[in-house]
């Protein structure tokens, strides 16, 4: 079994990005064309790719979830359970810094260190970011906007429901506005 998940912090450069992913964009596998979600990020590929954003402009995890789906063209939109991680990973290498943000979300910023590190591995995110535009390109993007309503509607449905109360008339409504959204979809 490849335990590369395991010891990923044993590889590091000075600047704490893994020297095994540079290899890999130098060379062997990084000309290939996958046409799965799952060969757009390698290993390690995300963390350079929330401190680019957070070099760009100060961000919370929601926007740099929604920064890569968009730059992906819905293709690729990466969960909370990778996002924050990888925050707070790039925290203690103090790589990215909290900052006071509206609405009482922690957004962060990319340090002097992490704009360090991410210019001595510019052509490395360069590549990682071709890969998205070219994703982007790729994909029709509907798709993943159809799954997330589809989500969108199924959480309120249930979220309303176990709030309970819920009256005959309230369920006749409810029902009523879901047939509605499927005959303007017929329509369509």
């Amino acid at each position: 079994m490849h335990r590369h998940f395991s010891h990923r912090h044993e590889h590091r450069s000075r600047h704490g990005f893994g020297g095994h992913l540079r290899e890999h964009l130098r060379g062997g596998r990084s000309g290939e064309r996958a046409g799965r979600i799952g060969r757009l990020l390698e290993h390690g590929d995300l963390r350079f790719l929330v401190l680019a954003l957070l070099a760009e402009k100060p961000r919370h995890g929601y926007e740099v979830m929604r920064e890569l789906e968009d730059r992906t063209g819905g293709a690729y939109r990466p969960s909370p359970g990778v996002i924050y991680p990888t925050l707070s990973l790039l925290e203690d290498e103090g790589f990215v810094v909290p900052i006071a943000a509206e609405g009482g979300r922690k957004a962060y910023e990319a340090t002097a260190a992490g704009k360090e590190a991410l210019e001595a591995n510019r052509a490395s995110v360069d590549a990682i970011f071709a890969r998205l535009d070219d994703a982007a390109e790729h994909s029709s993007g509907a798709r993943p906007k159809l799954q997330r309503a589809m989500q969108n509607l199924g959480t309120a449905l249930r979220l309303r429901m176990q709030r309970g109360g819920v009256t005959e008339d309230q369920v006749d409504a409810i029902a009523a506005a879901i047939d509605e959204a499927a005959s303007k979809i017929e329509r369509i």
